[in-house]
This record gives structure tokens, sequence and C-alpha cells, in this order.
């Protein structure tokens, strides 16, 4: 029994399910038929099952292929005989519009008459289970037909592929009421359907419950249940069954024996296998190749090569030729157990028969060719493969080739594995490029692993969103590291903006884009690499940052340079000494004193007690331009931290340079930390002062420093009193005389005699 995938003439009489052609068996169950039998007088559903597990089946008639019957459908000069067919119109209406009223409408403008052979064919035409079903329905229930046993069996074989089983099983035994008959087909169509689904309990209720329904059971409907069982590892289940049908006085056919054979394998009961075996025989059935490809699979499932080699050697002395299934199947043993040679062997032994090897064959043992490390036998069988146009079932082999040979040292070889794939047609991604790149990187030939790069992103490889194995960090770190060394930071960057886009954060890439990018004096770019790392929460390096605020200040940028600092200290990082002297003088050479300011006080914060020149240079600069009170705050945290700037050199610069306001602060907050000052630096302020005819500010310098307890030159008093009382301000000459002669009189018996220093 077989699907129909060919449409329904129009002159097509009731056909029973049993007797529809083989023509409709998908191509991608064709390749299934590794293990079957010879036409029997029963006949089986096939099942799209994996080829890891396939089920026996029968096969006796030729298979139609679409080309031929698209071949037949042509005339002479390329031209189509008929044009599109009514049915095709319906599907594509049916699946470019949702299914309205508006819609039926359509359909039966289109079609005023139906007849049982259109309706058939727009169910096989229809691109969906749930088009077919809502077409069904409507036709029925719209009184434009009533479906005869042909369309319901259609509609339940469409709605099993779908697994809309409660569907099909409602049409099936709705089918009573419609006053058609049931037939062995259809159960055995559903049974099948929910075992393909994985619903076991309810093929085998469908199963018993068709001795309700009057509907009999032959040879067909067992073997579907012992394969539908047998899936599920239910092989005491099978047993029982099987003992059942014997009872009913059925005979089991070559094809059960062959299926109750596979089951026990795959329960890996290689006894009971071993019993159906013996049974088959004995009772007149002779082993075909599904038999004995079956066997040798079993074997091949509990690593038992020797009775595999057994089972191969009876089959070649029955004169039952072994086909590439069983040559297939004894490599797969071989290389499972790790015996490739053997393997190797029986590849040539097929060859000189005429056999030839098919892509199973080669995706078996490809990998045992790999796993035991004969890299130059896989790269010979990779090459007839190619030669043949010949694919893999698992493009995960041309990885493991791939690997293998840059394992074995042999570049060039996997070179050739990348080739085969494209002339393979076999889509390449960014992982098969990564090995190819590390293993070129490791071995040095950076030109050709730059090469490959540049394929990458020209074709933007990473970013195929189909791609599931992706570059490794073990390959593109090495890459980015050497065209960050090698003056190509740019095409890096183009690189790794491609892998960002695809999530990837390696700090290690980072940090080598950013490097390459200061070393190449383009600090900008690097600072931007580096915003990406902060915003996406990137660890950093110390030494990235110092390469960045190098780059700075060798471009002649030393407010980016700072910011670049900034940011260093953000992250965590310490910077030395050094960093902080290099940026303080870029700054204040560049004439950006309080800039220089603000990296010396984070300086002293973090308690670095190097760069002291640099720190009175600082001061002196504010001072002279005015930014008085910030110069004192930053003398006031250099006091804090043990250090004690030349305060006296300050004063005597800015009295040099008329600044005496500056100077008189100065001095102010000097006498209020107590500060140890020489009396010769009080007269050079109160001499400026005068000079400068402010002769009040001097009045007042000259109280504050009496009131401390200090003593200043007897010449420089009396020459502000006369100031004093020329000015006008003789309260002030008068109060400035009273303290001086109480001063005298305190003095007076003193032993140490004037002060010649003092602290204010």
């Amino acid at each position: 029994m077989a699907y129909m995938s060919v449409s329904k003439p129009s002159n097509l009489k009731l056909r029973s399910y049993a007797k529809l052609s083989r023509d409709s068996i998908p191509s991608s169950l064709q390749s299934l038929n590794f293990f079957c039998s010879p036409a029997s007088s029963d006949t089986s559903l096939p099942t799209p099952l994996s080829p890891a597990d396939p089920v026996p089946s029968p096969d006796a008639e030729e298979r139609i292929s679409p080309s031929q019957t698209e071949d037949n459908q042509r005339v002479r000069g390329g031209k189509q005989r008929n044009p599109e067919k009514i049915e095709d119109i319906i599907s594509r209406m049916m699946d470019s519009r949702p299914w309205t009223t508006r819609l039926q409408n359509s359909i039966r403008e289109l079609v005023p008459q139906f007849d049982h052979s259109l309706v058939y064919n727009v169910l096989h035409a229809a691109r969906n289970a749930e088009q077919a079903l809502q077409f069904f329905r409507w036709v029925e229930r719209s009184a434009l037909i009533r479906h005869d046993k042909e369309s319901h069996c259609k509609i339940i074989e469409i709605l099993g592929r779908a697994s809309k089983l409660n569907h099909a099983r409602l049409i099936l035994f709705d089918m009573p009421s419609k006053g058609l008959e049931w037939d062995e087909d259809m159960f055995v169509m559903l049974i099948e359907s929910y075992g393909n689904a994985g619903i076991v309990q309810e093929s085998v209720k469908i199963f018993n419950k068709m001795t309700e329904l009057g509907v009999d059971r032959t040879i067909k409907s067992y073997n579907i249940l012992f394969k539908v069982i047998m899936r599920r590892g239910r092989y005491m289940m099978a047993k029982r069954y099987f003992n059942k049908m014997v009872n009913e006085g059925l005979v089991p056919s070559l094809h059960t024996y062959n299926l109750m054979i596979w089951g026990c394998f795959l329960s890996l009961k290689v006894g009971t296998a071993n019993r159906f075996y013996e049974e088959m025989k004995t009772k007149g059935m002779s082993p075909d190749a599904v038999t004995y490809n079956t066997m040798i699979n079993g074997y091949n499932r509990v690593n038992k090569m020797e009775d595999a080699e057994k089972v191969f050697v009876e089959m070649k002395g029955r004169n039952i030729a072994p086909n590439v299934i069983s040559y297939t199947t004894m490599i797969k043993g071989y290389v499972a157990v790790g015996r490739t040679d053997d393997a190797l062997g029986l590849v040539e032994e097929m060859k000189s028969f005429g056999i030839k090897p098919n892509a199973i064959t080669y995706s078996t043992l490809l990998p045992g060719l790999c796993d035991a490390d004969k890299m130059p036998e896989a790269h010979m069988v990779l090459k007839e493969m190619v030669a043949k146009y010949i694919s893999p079932n698992d493009n995960s082999i041309f990885t493991r080739l791939m690997s293998g040979q840059c394992k074995a040292g042999n570049m060039d070889a996997a070179m050739d594995v990348l080739k085969a794939m494209i002339r393979l047609s076999i889509p390449t991604e960014a992982g098969h490029y990564g090995t190819l790149i590390e293993n070129f990187c490791k071995i040095g030939d950076y030109d050709r692993a730059v090469k490959l790069l540049d394929k990458v992103v020209e074709k933007e490889i990473i970013l195929r969103p189909q791609s599931t194995f992706h570059m490794e960090s073990t390959a593109y770190n090495p890459i980015i590291s050497y065209l960050c060394n090698n003056n190509q930071t740019v095409k890096a960057e183009t690189f790794f903006r491609q892998l960002m886009k695809k999530g990837v954060k390696d700090p290690i890439a980072f940090n080598n884009l950013i490097r390459g990018h200061s070393a190449e004096g383009a600090p900008d770019s690097a600072f931007d690499i580096l915003k990406i790392m902060i915003r996406q929460d990137v660890p950093s390096e110390e030494t990235t940052y110092k390469l960045l605020i190098d780059s700075y200040l060798k471009k002649g940028e030393p407010a980016d340079a700072k910011t670049a600092l900034d940011g260093m200290i953000e992250q965590g990082h310490v910077p030395d000494s050094n960093v902080y002297r290099s940026v303080m003088s870029s700054l204040f050479e560049d004439g950006r004193v309080q800039t220089a300011s603000r990296v010396m006080k984070t300086m002293v914060e973090k308690e670095i007690k190097e760069n002291t020149d640099m720190i009175e240079k600082i001061l002196e600069a504010l001072l002279m331009r005015g930014h008085v009170e910030e110069a004192i705050g930053r003398i006031d945290l250099v006091l804090q931290t043990g250090y004690k700037p030349d305060i006296e050199n300050l004063l005597s610069v800015l009295c040099e340079k008329g600044k005496t306001i500056a100077a008189l602060k100065l001095l102010d907050f000097a006498l209020e930390r107590d500060c140890k000052i020489d009396i010769s630096s009080y007269d050079r302020v109160l001499t400026a002062l005068l000079e400068a005819g402010k002769t009040l500010n001097a009045f007042s310098l000259l109280c504050k420093i009496t009131e401390k307890g200090g003593v200043a030159d007897q010449g420089s008093c009396d020459g502000l009193i006369r100031r004093l009382n020329e000015e006008g301000n003789t309260y002030q000459a008068d109060v400035l005389t009273r303290i001086l002669k109480g001063k005298d009189k305190a003095s007076t018996g003193s032993k140490k005699g004037t002060k010649q220093m003092f602290t204010a």
C-alpha cells in the first residue's frame, strides 16, 4: 500500500486504498529502502523514519519519478499541452486567501458542477491539511456533492500525515452514517498515523476495535501494528499479538518475520531475534536481502561484529548478492568497533563488484577514518565524493575532516575540505573559516589567514542567520592581535564589529583594538571602542588605558588624555606617577593650568607623593593667573598629605610680579595654618603692599602679625605709620603706634631679644 501522488483522472473508478500505485512514495522515503523485502502477498504502509533505524517494507513495483510524469505531460517544442488544471487553481486560491464565504462563492463561480474526480484532485493538490479539511467539509455541507469512499480515504491520509488524528478518526467512524463501508486499508492508515505521532495506545485500541466494527484483519493490519509497537520498544506486546495472529489462523509472511527481527534488535533482545530468525527458516521461508541486512544491523547495534560477519558470509553463500545497504551496514559496524582497515577493504570490495558507494556509505566511513587519525585516506575519500558530486547526509563531517587535517598539520588538505564544501554547494559557516584561520595563525602563516578573513568579512559569513557553527575566540583573537600589531587595526575592527552583531563581547579583542588604534595614532577610534566596552560592561586593562593616554599626548590632545585618565580611574585602575606626570605636564604646557590642577588634585588624593616639582609649578601658575582660592585649596590638600610646599618662594614670586593681593591672601592662609614663615617674607609682602599703595592692606597684615606675637622690621612699621598719617588714616596710625609700644614693653627684659623668626 502506498500514498497516491498523481491527480485522479476524471474517469477514475472507485479503487481500494490497497491498490494505489507506488509512485506516491516521496523521494525522501525512497532512501529508506534500507531493508526491503521483495513483493509478498501482504503490503505495508511506508512510514517516514530515521535512516538510522529503517523499517523493513516491501518494494516490488517500479517508482515513477515526478520528472517522468512532467515529461509525459509535455509536447514537442517544450510547451505545456494543457493550461493550468482547475484543481491547481482552487488550491492556489485557498492558499492565498482566508477561508470565508467570499472564497467559497468564488470557487462556486469557478466550478458550477462538482464531481468526485475534481473533489479528489483538489484534496490532493491542497497545500496543507487545514485547507483540505475545510474544502472536504464545505462541499459536503453545501450539498455540492456526496463524498465517496475514495475521497474519505484521501482526507484520512492527509490528516494522518499532518497529525490531525482526531479529525481523521471522526471522519472514519462517521462513514457508516453516510452509507459508506469501511475497509481494512483505512484503519491501517489510522493505526500507522497514531504510531507516527507516538500514541501507541491509540493504535492498539483502533486495531482491537476493528473486530468490534466487523472489519476483517489480515496480515497487513498485524504487520502495521508490529511496526508501530516495535518502534516504541514494546517487543513483549508484539510477541503477544504475534501469537494471537497465529492462533487466528493467519500465516506470518517473510515481511512479518523481518519486522519482528528488526523490533527485537531495536530493543536489544538478540536471543529473541535469533529465535524468530530460526523459526522463519524452519517454516521453509528463505531469508532475503532485507532479512540479512536487518540481522547485520542488529548485531552492529550490540557490537557483535563476529556474528555480523557470519551472517554476511551466509548471505553470500546463499547466492544473495549483498547490495549497497549490506556493505554500508557492515562498514558502519567496523567503524563502530574501530576496525577502519576492514571498513576500507569492504569499500574496495563493493567497488570491485560494481556497487557504487552512496552518501550514507561515505557518511559512515569518514568519521571512522577521522577517529583513527587516517587523514590521508579520509582526504582520498573526500576527493572521490567531490568527483562523483555526492554530499554526505551530515554536514558536521566536514568540520571533523577539517579539524583532523589541521591537527595532522596538513593545511593544504584542510583547505581542500573547504573547497569541497563549496564544490558540493554545502553552506560554509564562520566556524569552518575559524578553524582554518586559527591553525594558520598557529603555524605563523598569517598571509593565508588574512586572505580567509577577507572572504569572511566581504561575504558577511558571520552574519548569516542560518549559521550554527560560529567562530571561536581561539580563532578570531590571534588574527585580530596580528592585524593590530601590523598597522591593520581598521580591518580588524571591521571584522570584530560583525562579531559584535552576533553578541561577541570578548575583552581580549576589545583591548587589542584599542592598543592597535593607539599605536597607529588614531586615539579617537580607540576611544570609540573604549566607550563600547564601558557601555557593555566589558572589563578593560590598565595597559590599554596607558597606551590610549600616550596616543592622545603624542597627538597633542592633552584634554582628551585627561578624559581617558578619568575613565581609567572610574574603571578601578590605579595610574602610576608617570601617567599623572605626563598628563599634567602636557596640560601645563598647553596652558590648561586649572585642568592640570584637577589632575594634580586627583593624584594627591590617591596618595601619590611623587611629582612635587609639578605641584610647585601648578600652584605658582594658579596664583599668577588669579586663581588664588583654587591654589590655596590645593595647598591645603597637599599639607594634609604631609608634603610642605615652598610658600616663601611663592610669596617671593608673587611680590616680584606685583601680585600683592594674591601674596596677601597666601600669607593670611599661612598665618591661619601656623606655617613657619621667615620674617623677611613678611617684610617683602609689606613692602610690596606699600609700594602698591595698599596701606590699609599692609596695616591689616601688620596687625595680624603682631596679634600672633610676631615682630616685623621697625623701619617698615615706621614707614607704614607715616604713610597712614599722610593718607589721613590717623586712627589706624595711632592704633598701630600703641600696638608697637605695647609690644616693646612686653619684650623689655627678655633674654632672647628681638625675634628674627616667628610663628604666625
